[in-house]
């Protein structure tokens, strides 16, 4: 049984606005990563999957079970950390995360103990009396998360966690969510539109652009065995692109760097033999390891064969 089924997925808002469009996939638990630009329709499919939207086509199931018939059931086992602020400022941590257990169905007495588990782990257990209209945003983000795991969940939802956070909070809320992961042995996925987040934290990434799927693998097949030769000249960046499209070798510009996919040693050959011909000073070549910014940044295309022929002219 998939962790998450989804079969030919579209969503229209009334309007006319279509947020996802023929979505398919399937997921096993992990920690999985899901990005794509803001308005791509990653809040729109977190919705989809606690049965709070239900698709306009297509079939979406989670632990099984059917989002549109059985959406309370899903959200019983499913622990959510919203976007945004939605926090109640005139009440304590302590409070509104027992009372968020409550409302999953905890025992007040076991809702007050897991409180008090929950509010050390994500390390506000010497502030939970205090008013969360006085916490900063990065307690915020921690109470949020607290409570997504109050009624101990099978899954977690966390659209965007970092929203809001300092390089530093953002590092400690990308350590606590790998922590969580780790020992509560629970499926988490992460929404962002920051590929480098995704990256240091997840195991397998989803990746849609304009409600479409662009990818869906683990995420070593992105950047485990990828690798770059780049490739700065003193001048005639484009004449060296020419070149190499003349010799049969893949190419494209990352501003002042001529970037080659390395499978082999031609590229190293490739560039030595053109920066020869065309009389270039090599400023630096250098191999590097695909990130997912670069492997989702739109390509500069290889110039075409009448291109390269022009350029050669």
């Amino acid at each position: 049984m998939s962790l998450i089924s989804v079969r030919d997925l579209t969503h229209t808002y009334p309007g006319g606005v279509t947020a996802l469009n023929g979505l398919s996939l399937e997921l096993e638990p992990g920690i999985i990563g899901f990005v794509g630009a803001n308005g791509a329709g990653k809040s729109t499919l977190i919705k989809t999957l606690l049965g709070l939207l239900h698709p306009t086509r297509g079939d979406v199931r989670v632990f099984d079970m059917d989002t549109r018939t059985r959406g309370i059931e899903i959200r019983q086992l499913v622990g959510y950390m919203p976007e945004h602020d939605c926090l109640p400022p005139d009440m304590t941590a302590t409070d509104f995360v027992s009372h968020m257990g409550r409302l999953s169905g905890l025992p007040k007495a076991a809702a007050r103990e897991r409180t008090a588990e929950m509010l050390r782990h994500v390390g506000l257990y010497e502030e939970r009396y205090r008013l969360i209209g006085g916490y900063s945003t990065g307690m915020k983000q921690r109470v949020k998360l607290a409570q997504s795991l109050v009624h101990d969940p099978r899954l977690l939802l966390l659209d965007e966690p970092t929203n809001g956070l300092d390089p530093a909070g953002r590092d400690e809320m990308l350590e606590l969510i790998r922590r969580t992961g780790r020992e509560f042995g629970i499926a988490v996925m992460v929404s962002s539109h920051l590929l480098g987040e995704i990256e240091r934290v997840c195991e397998y990434l989803v990746a849609i652009d304009g409600g479409h799927l662009k990818s869906a693998a683990p995420l070593h097949s992105f950047t485990g065995s990828q690798h770059l030769l780049a490739v700065e000249v003193d001048e005639g960046t484009e004449a060296l692109l020419a070149y190499l499209a003349r010799a049969g070798v893949e190419a494209r510009t990352e501003g002042a760097l001529v970037l080659l996919p390395l499978a082999d040693d031609r590229p190293y050959d490739a560039v030595r033999d053109g920066a020869a011909e065309l009389g270039l000073s090599l400023v630096r070549m250098e191999r590097r390891r695909h990130s997912l910014q670069e492997l989702f940044r739109p390509a500069s295309p290889t110039p075409t064969a009448q291109e390269a022929h022009a350029a050669r002219a």
